[in-house]
Protein backbone atom coordinates (compact mmCIF):
# COMPACT_ATOMS: atom_id res chain seq x y z
CA UNK A 1 0.00 0.00 0.00
CA UNK A 2 1.30 3.46 -0.88
CA UNK A 3 2.26 5.81 1.95
CA UNK A 4 0.65 9.23 2.06
CA UNK A 5 2.96 11.89 0.58
CA UNK A 6 2.78 15.14 2.51
CA UNK A 7 5.71 16.86 0.76
CA UNK A 8 3.57 19.13 -1.45
CA UNK A 9 1.14 19.91 1.36
CA UNK A 10 4.00 21.10 3.58
CA UNK A 11 4.91 23.89 1.17
CA UNK A 12 3.46 27.36 1.74
CA UNK A 13 1.73 26.34 4.99
CA UNK A 14 -0.79 24.09 3.23
CA UNK A 15 -1.96 20.71 4.45
CA UNK A 16 -2.81 19.22 7.79
CA UNK A 17 -2.13 21.22 10.93
CA UNK A 18 -0.99 19.45 14.09
CA UNK A 19 -2.20 18.94 16.68
CA UNK A 20 -5.59 18.42 15.11
CA UNK A 21 -8.80 16.43 14.88
CA UNK A 22 -8.90 13.95 12.01
CA UNK A 23 -11.32 11.38 10.65
CA UNK A 24 -10.32 7.87 9.64
CA UNK A 25 -12.31 5.16 7.93
CA UNK A 26 -11.42 1.48 8.19
CA UNK A 27 -13.05 -1.10 5.94
CA UNK A 28 -12.96 -4.77 6.77
CA UNK A 29 -14.79 -7.97 7.59
CA UNK A 30 -18.36 -7.33 8.74
CA UNK A 31 -18.26 -10.01 11.42
CA UNK A 32 -15.09 -8.68 13.09
CA UNK A 33 -16.75 -6.18 15.46
CA UNK A 34 -14.89 -3.26 13.91
CA UNK A 35 -17.17 -0.73 15.59
CA UNK A 36 -15.44 -1.61 18.87
CA UNK A 37 -12.11 -2.81 17.50
CA UNK A 38 -11.14 0.33 15.52
CA UNK A 39 -11.46 2.71 18.51
CA UNK A 40 -9.66 0.12 20.67
CA UNK A 41 -6.70 0.01 18.26
CA UNK A 42 -6.48 3.79 18.02
CA UNK A 43 -6.66 4.18 21.79
CA UNK A 44 -4.00 1.49 22.09
CA UNK A 45 -1.46 3.66 20.27
CA UNK A 46 -2.20 6.59 22.55
CA UNK A 47 -4.70 8.58 20.50
CA UNK A 48 -7.72 10.38 21.89
CA UNK A 49 -10.72 8.79 20.15
CA UNK A 50 -13.88 10.87 19.79
CA UNK A 51 -16.34 8.01 20.30
CA UNK A 52 -19.42 10.17 19.68
CA UNK A 53 -18.34 10.59 16.03
CA UNK A 54 -18.31 6.86 15.23
CA UNK A 55 -20.46 5.75 12.31
CA UNK A 56 -20.71 2.38 10.54
CA UNK A 57 -22.06 1.14 7.26
CA UNK A 58 -22.45 -2.37 5.82
CA UNK A 59 -21.93 -3.19 2.16
CA UNK A 60 -25.11 -4.28 0.34
CA UNK A 61 -24.07 -7.95 0.52
CA UNK A 62 -23.22 -7.58 4.21
CA UNK A 63 -19.70 -8.99 3.86
CA UNK A 64 -17.81 -5.81 4.71
CA UNK A 65 -18.28 -2.93 7.11
CA UNK A 66 -16.84 0.56 7.12
CA UNK A 67 -16.18 2.29 10.41
CA UNK A 68 -15.49 6.02 10.51
CA UNK A 69 -14.34 7.77 13.66
CA UNK A 70 -12.54 11.00 14.54
CA UNK A 71 -9.44 11.19 16.70
CA UNK A 72 -6.97 13.79 17.92
CA UNK A 73 -3.44 13.46 16.52
CA UNK A 74 -0.77 15.52 18.26
CA UNK A 75 1.77 14.99 15.46
CA UNK A 76 1.99 13.89 11.83
CA UNK A 77 3.78 10.76 13.00
CA UNK A 78 0.84 9.76 15.23
CA UNK A 79 -1.56 10.39 12.32
CA UNK A 80 0.46 8.04 10.11
CA UNK A 81 0.72 5.54 12.96
CA UNK A 82 -3.09 5.44 13.16
CA UNK A 83 -3.31 4.32 9.53
CA UNK A 84 -0.46 1.83 9.99
CA UNK A 85 -1.96 0.31 13.13
CA UNK A 86 -5.33 -0.23 11.47
CA UNK A 87 -3.84 -1.58 8.23
CA UNK A 88 -1.78 -4.09 10.20
CA UNK A 89 -4.93 -5.69 11.63
CA UNK A 90 -5.95 -8.95 9.93
CA UNK A 91 -9.64 -7.96 9.74
CA UNK A 92 -9.10 -4.53 8.16
CA UNK A 93 -8.64 -4.38 4.39
CA UNK A 94 -7.75 -0.70 4.03
CA UNK A 95 -8.09 2.76 5.52
CA UNK A 96 -8.97 6.17 4.19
Amino acid sequence: MREIDFSEAQKDGKGFQFPGEFEITAIGNANAGLDKHVPFLLHGIGLEVLHETLTTKLTPAGNYQSVTVSFVAPTREKYLEAHSALRADKDIRFTM
